[in-house]
């Protein structure tokens, strides 16, 4: 087998944002990913930030096939309609109602395919004031009340660029709802809606700073914590080359090993534990780590429980070591794809390949799924 869903036929409405990253991880894992596209005499013109990102260079549509259908005619519905009676998962990320102006909601396609897992991947949900507004990942977690915690005292809050709304809390569970659908389905025979909505998915994602707040062990006064850079044992720091070190000694032995390799007297430095002294406690560190390389620091603290790592740059990251024996990354038609994640003893996910370009015959897809083929 190639990945532990294969066999699994899989229809996407092509969208932005989670839509393609969501359709990659089932891909990786081995299921047939069709995703429809308006015809390049329909394409929509909209002037973006990913403007001049050919097929071929965009990493997340690895492993999908393409078919250009026009939803807006009859005839172009009607084959989409044929294609989700075959298939397994229907995913689109319109706002809600569009996709039933257009005949393709969960009921027109549940009518023919009782098992179908239809998914519906929005910023703001289906229901609630805001399912009907425009969004972007940053929006998304602002609503959550995620992003008010992502600052440093005093500052503003600081975008994770789109990694958090767009692909964990929309991409990763996403396939995570994708899949437990699919295995209620396999048990059932019956399919359900599943409606995937970046801001709920961020908000699950801080389920344990919320245990954390309700024991007063997390202030929301931002860059005041010990987890958003409040504390100095949980920081980056300049080295003497202008590379950073991340440092993530929380716990108390952790700590110590930290500072016993520093190759100072920190016998009057402020108590870990002590957060009125946080701001010294920092500038002592700070002060310490300059004084050599990052390369250095590396050195000091290869092999120890210090919790210090280097802040690596993306191709830094594929060329380093342990990255390397895993294949964490790896080069494909000269663009570096992140190798598929988790991995699978029995059922091992695809190898990545240049994403395909162009556009296959829809005839081609339906004739393929229809059932015995």
């Amino acid at each position: 087998m190639v990945g532990p869903l294969e066999g699994m036929r899989v229809l996407v409405l092509a969208g932005m944002g989670p839509v393609p990253y969501v359709s990659m991880l089932l891909a990786d894992m081995g299921a047939e990913v069709v995703r429809v596209v308006r015809p390049a005499n329909r394409s929509a013109r909209r002037l973006t930030q990913t403007e001049g990102l050919t097929e071929d260079l965009d990493v997340v549509n690895r492993g999908i096939t393409a078919v250009a259908v026009d939803l807006k005619d009859a005839e172009g519905r009607a084959s989409v309609l044929d294609l989700a009676a075959n298939a397994d998962v229907f995913i689109e990320g319109y706002r809600p109602g569009v996709a039933e102006r257009l005949g393709l909601g969960p009921q027109e396609l549940t009518a023919r395919n009782a098992r179908l897992v239809y998914v519906r991947l929005t910023g703001y949900g289906q229901t609630g004031p805001r399912s009907q507004d425009a969004g972007h990942d940053i929006n998304y977690v602002a609503q959550s009340g995620a992003l008010h915690a992502m600052a440093r005292k005093g500052e503003a809050p600081r975008p994770p660029i789109n990694l958090l709304g767009d692909y964990a809390a929309g991409g990763a569970l996403g396939a995570f709802g994708i899949t437990s659908a699919l295995v209620s389905a396999a048990r059932t025979g019956k399919g359900q809606v599943v409606d995937v909505a970046m801001a709920d998915g961020v908000a699950v994602l801080t389920a344990k700073l919320q245990g954390l707040r309700a024991a007063g062990l997390f202030s929301d006064e931002a860059g005041t914590n010990f987890l958003d850079s409040g504390a100095p044992f949980y920081e980056t720091y300049r080295c003497a080359d202008g590379r950073y070190l991340a440092v993530g000694a929380i716990e108390a032995d952790f700590y110590r090993e930290f500072i016993s390799r520093l190759g100072v007297d920190v016998s009057d430095w402020p108590a870990q534990s002590d957060q009125s002294q946080w701001p010294r406690l920092r500038a002592l560190i700070a002060d310490v780590i300059t004084r050599k390389t990052r390369g250095e620091w590396e050195s000091v603290y290869a092999g120890t429980d210090a919790c210090v790592t280097p802040v690596l740059s993306f191709d830094e990251a594929a060329r380093d070591p342990h990255n390397s024996a895993r294949v964490m990354y790896q080069v494909v038609g000269g663009v570096l794809h992140p190798a598929p994640a988790p991995r699978f003893s029995g059922t091992p996910a695809r190898v990545p390949s240049v994403p395909s370009t162009g556009t296959s015959p829809i005839e081609d897809i339906a004739a393929a799924w229809v059932p015995g083929n």
